[in-house]
């Protein structure tokens, strides 16, 4: 199944852990400054409500005051982050989210803000809050698991992957209207598919004679590409990564990490959860950047850059969900967190 951020249990909010989760470089600190930032996807309903990785998350939010959950999904990590003691701004693209976490988690303590989490309203938003913390990314089980919205593979379900339902392409745009050589490049950096050219031409000819409307059009295009063999695991692969290229999800990421960190004050923390090697790949390269002193050309003589690091990397490597998490939810298998400390110039 495609990768999301949320399993089948109900959940109890804990205390947090004092511990920070292995893998981190420094212990988690409390976040004096105050806020969270939290980015997830999704609805709320009684049968998704586990957030990933909650203990890590938990130990995160320590001692935060003001917490952003910028796509708040089901409203998982909201509730972790409430009951760590934090005010919460909850944040998402889709207003049928905005409306579940409304009724889930109610007013006392949190607001709500419709958007995507780069786009210059929530931005704004973002800054005025003057959080901390955590960003979590992906979308729901509930989204992938509702065919109306078109994120699954199941027979008959239409190709929209929208997770802003009813704003802006569908996947049936995608496939019908981008030539053999931009499908191809989009299947083979988004799904590693090593078939990816031979994909493109076959979604091509097929739309020819009719064009891509439900799963089974493009699952019927990825059998003749792939071969008879092919089967679930190839199409979780390229249906995320239509998905992705749907809802833009890098480009939003790689334009807004700079602006969520300009919004953090001074101490403050910027977590991030991922589920796609793209995704990851950009808040790690983000982060080392940004713990540099000099980002200047190898060869050039005189520093002409900042000058000084914007903060620290206080995960070493990214925290994955422990065996147990995923024995309880096995879609959280590609999470990954890590977190950076924006440094106190004053």
């Amino acid at each position: 199944m495609p990768v999301c951020h949320t399993g089948g249990r109900g959940f109890e909010p804990r205390q947090p852990r004092l511990n920070p989760p292995r893998g981190t470089t420094h212990p988690a600190p409390s976040a004096t400054a105050g806020g969270a930032f939290v980015f997830g996807e999704g609805r709320a309903t009684a049968t998704y409500h586990v957030p990933v990785l909650a203990d890590a998350v938990r130990a995160w939010a320590d001692g935060s005051h003001r917490a952003v959950d910028a796509t708040v999904g089901g409203g998982g990590h909201a509730a972790l982050l409430l009951a760590a003691g934090a005010d919460v701004l909850a944040v998402d693209r889709d207003p049928e989210a905005i409306a579940a976490a409304r009724a889930r988690l109610g007013e006392d303590r949190i607001r709500y803000s419709t958007g995507p989490f780069g786009s210059a309203k929530v931005l704004g938003t973002i800054q005025s809050f003057r959080p901390d913390l955590l960003l979590d990314l992906g979308v729901s089980s509930h989204q992938l698991d509702d065919d109306g919205r078109g994120f699954t593979f199941r027979p008959g379900a239409r190709l929209d992957m929208r997770m802003a339902a009813g704003l802006g392409v569908t996947a049936a745009d995608v496939l019908n209207t981008w030539t053999a050589e931009r499908l191809a490049d989009a299947f083979a950096d988004l799904a590693d598919e090593r078939h990816a050219r031979r994909l493109g031409r076959v979604i091509v000819k097929r739309r020819a004679t009719a064009a891509f409307a439900t799963s089974d059009d493009l699952v019927g295009a990825i059998r003749e590409a792939l071969g008879p063999r092919s089967g679930p695991s190839d199409f979780a692969r390229l249906f995320q990564a239509l998905r992705i290229v749907v809802n833009q999800e890098l480009e939003q990421l790689d334009l807004a990490l700079p602006a969520l960190r300009a919004a953090l004050v001074a101490g403050g923390r910027l977590a991030v959860i991922t589920y796609h090697s793209g995704e990851d790949r950009i808040v790690k390269h983000a982060f080392r950047d940004w713990s540099k002193s000099c980002v200047c050309p190898p060869r050039q003589p005189v520093c002409t850059c900042r000058g000084r690091p914007l903060g620290r990397v206080l995960t070493r490597k990214g925290i994955a969900a422990a065996a147990t998490e995923l024995a309880d939810n096995p879609r959280a298998r590609s999470a990954r967190l890590r977190a950076f400390e924006v440094a106190d110039h004053g």
